[in-house]
């Protein structure tokens, strides 16, 4: 990037205090002056609940070209995130996902891209849908000769369709990419039992997501090993991605990319930073320590720059680790935060 991303960050924060009435709350309850800042972390994140509670915006009602939505139900509803032009969200979703996904193939290559999950049209809310429809009509086939992309629809996961598809992709012995959720392909696996669902030589997976408000959980690591089994690819070729509708931002495990990338160890782009932090003073801990996830993330320039998860994480080398969802209640730390953006 041209200029450092302590500049750019400070840059964000200054917008976002001065045209996000949530945030110039929460920068004036800390007894802050944006003007002051210096460092990204100098900047007060934004708990990603705020996104339920308020409107997330530097611009007028009425003025959003895209508007994605949580599908969870937490504090009675739908986190919102307003994008007044999508265009960064989707050339940093390309460029990165290329990064991870699509690095070997060849530009122009017709990959078959295989989505278990609804399509941008069946889900218009979801930035899920919204970033898959972007890698199929980007990484994928031309249009014309695209067959078949998506096999969800509604709670339905068409297993007969992507059968006949990967069927065909063997015969012309095309890689596929194959992206879903960890539910869809928990429930995938459950179709299949025993029978064989080999991916073509060079194929690739890529799982997100995972089991909130589900009554069904798999663990991490036999998901991984019970695809590989099925799609006859190797673990390393099974590739995580992390992100939240209140980013515009993803992350990805490295294993696709370098034979010695670790695998459950997420890799940032150069436009986004994960900061574990402490959950209720909201410092940053020491390399190796559990904290909350503060994210900061260039790419969402019209909300807010710094949002903090109640996901907990570590950095490692390389990147950084998922642990899971902190228990119980908001963390104490995310919880003030949420009061002082609502604050009169």
């Amino acid at each position: 990037m041209p200029e450092p991303f302590d500049a750019l960050a400070t840059d964000l924060a200054r917008f976002q205090a001065a045209h996000v009435p949530g945030y110039a709350r929460l920068c004036h309850a800390r007894g802050l002056d944006a003007r002051a800042f210096s460092r990204a972390g100098d900047a007060p994140a934004v708990p990603t609940d705020a996104f339920k509670l308020s409107r997330v915006a530097a611009f007028a009602e009425g003025e959003a070209r895209a508007t994605f939505r949580t599908s969870g139900t937490t504090l009675g509803a739908r986190g919102t995130h307003e994008m007044r032009d999508p265009t960064t969200y989707d050339e940093a979703a390309l460029a990165f996902g290329r990064w991870a996904l699509a690095s070997d193939l060849e530009p122009g290559h017709a990959t078959p891209v295989l989505v278990l999950a609804p399509s941008p049209d069946g889900a218009p809310d979801s930035s899920l849908s919204h970033m898959l429809g972007l890698f199929v009509d980007r990484f994928g086939e031309p249009a014309s000769a695209r067959g078949q992309s998506y096999f969800v629809e509604g709670d339905v996961l068409d297993v007969a369709s992507l059968d006949e598809r990967v069927a065909r992709a063997l015969l012309e012995d095309l890689p596929v990419m194959l992206l879903g959720t960890s539910f869809a392909f928990v429930h995938l696996l459950d179709a299949l039992g025993e029978a064989p669902f080999r991916l073509p030589s060079g194929s690739r997976v890529m799982q997100t997501g995972g089991f909130k408000g589900r009554s069904r959980e798999v663990e991490a690591s036999a998901l991984r090993r019970d695809l590989a089994a099925a799609f006859d690819v190797s673990e390393r070729r099974i590739v995580g991605e992390y992100g939240m509708t209140e980013l515009s931002s993803q992350f990805y495990e490295g294993t696709l990319r370098s034979p010695s990338a670790p695998i459950g160890v997420y890799v940032e782009p150069p436009w986004a930073r994960v900061v574990p932090v402490d959950p209720e003073t909201l410092m940053p801990v020491a390399t190796g320590e559990v904290g909350i996830a503060r994210i900061e993330d260039l790419m969402n320039v019209d909300s807010a720059f710094a949002v903090l998860a109640a996901d907990r994480v570590r950095r490692v080398p390389g990147g950084f680790e998922l642990l899971g969802r902190a228990p119980g209640a908001p963390p104490r730390g995310c919880s003030i935060a949420i009061d002082e953006m609502l604050a009169s």
